[in-house]
């Protein structure tokens, strides 16, 4: 199989399928499969990379199960001997990209924490001062590190367009307390993942976390810390790049969104196809950020950043 597309072609009919990520209804329980699919700009590009799923499982398997330390998480298992008997005979293909997962009531926002200044951050920020109603101090640079790292969340959209919401908005959509602990709770999150990236040799620039609610307690729900979800920049490009005015080197989902900014496209569907060669090099960019965080362990060691 030249990456893994869908459930579907193994005759499994999904429950929910969503850009990258397909789910099976267990009752009160997942299995959410991690396909080979990569998305940009919203749009599902026609091939899927081989072994991406598999990457994207393994790291999110590994920080949900580090994160299980600090609050719930929906993480139950990932191990192929686990796997429910009714998909034994799928066990070649889902090897790797599947977690068993419990099912929490989702919060309907994305949780978006941003330490340093890109993407659509810093061009907010060149328009008008501030990103999402936060003022931030005159004169930073793109790709600088911000002085607190900002909450600014957005809609969850099942299609289209996320839309970012300030923490007013939030709140009229969640409630104070709700809103109040995502906040605090993303936050913390992302300062405690930054520090143990760093110790690894890569930034943490931003990333989004999702939550939902089991027996009403918050808990982190989906993919957490992934390249797709993620910007990770080498700790090694970062400071010399910065001088430069340059973008440091990313092992994340930029650098597929850098090549379609050079190609004639309008950003609706259909996509257009990648050349194998920056396919093959956006797997080794996600694989090298799988092997400099987790290098085999199966979660991270918190001990490193006390």
């Amino acid at each position: 199989m030249n990456g893994f597309r869908s459930l579907t072609d193994l005759g499994i009919t999904p429950s929910y399928s969503g850009k990258v990520r397909e789910m099976v209804d267990l009752g009160d329980r997942l299995l959410m499969v991690t396909t080979d699919r990569l998305s940009a700009f919203d749009c599902i590009l026609p091939e899927p990379l081989p072994e991406k799923g598999q990457i994207l499982n393994e790291l999110s398997c590994f920080w949900l199960r580090g994160f299980e330390e600090t609050l719930p998480t929906h993480y139950i298992t990932a191990a192929d001997a686990e796997l429910p008997p009714e998909f034994a005979r799928h066990k070649r293909n889902l090897s790797g990209r599947w977690v068993m997962v419990k099912k929490a009531e989702r919060i309907p926002v994305e949780c978006v924490v941003r330490g340093y200044l890109a993407g659509s951050g810093w061009g907010e920020y060149r328009r008008s001062g501030a990103i999402q109603g936060i003022e931030l101090p005159p004169g930073l640079r793109e790709f600088g590190q911000l002085p607190e790292p900002i909450f600014t969340p957005t809609t969850k959209e099942d299609s289209g367009h996320d839309q970012p919401i300030d923490f007013a908005e939030l709140v009229a959509r969640v409630g104070q307390e709700t809103a109040d602990q995502l906040r605090e709770t993303s936050l913390a999150l992302f300062r405690k993942a930054s520090v143990f990236a760093k110790l690894k040799g890569l930034v943490l620039a931003d990333t989004k976390f999702e939550f939902g609610r089991l027996n009403g307690a918050l808990t982190l729900i989906d993919e957490v810390l992934t390249p797709d979800s993620s910007r990770y920049w080498t700790v090694t490009s970062y400071a010399e790049n910065l001088v430069r005015g340059r973008a440091p080197e990313c092992l994340d989902k930029q650098y597929v969104r850098d090549y379609l900014l050079t190609l004639n496209w309008d950003r609706n569907p259909p996509a257009p196809s990648l050349p194998p060669r920056v396919g093959a090099e956006a797997v080794r960019r996600y694989k090298l950020a799988l092997t400099m965080l987790a290098g085999g362990a199966r979660q991270p060691d918190w001990r490193l950043v006390k």
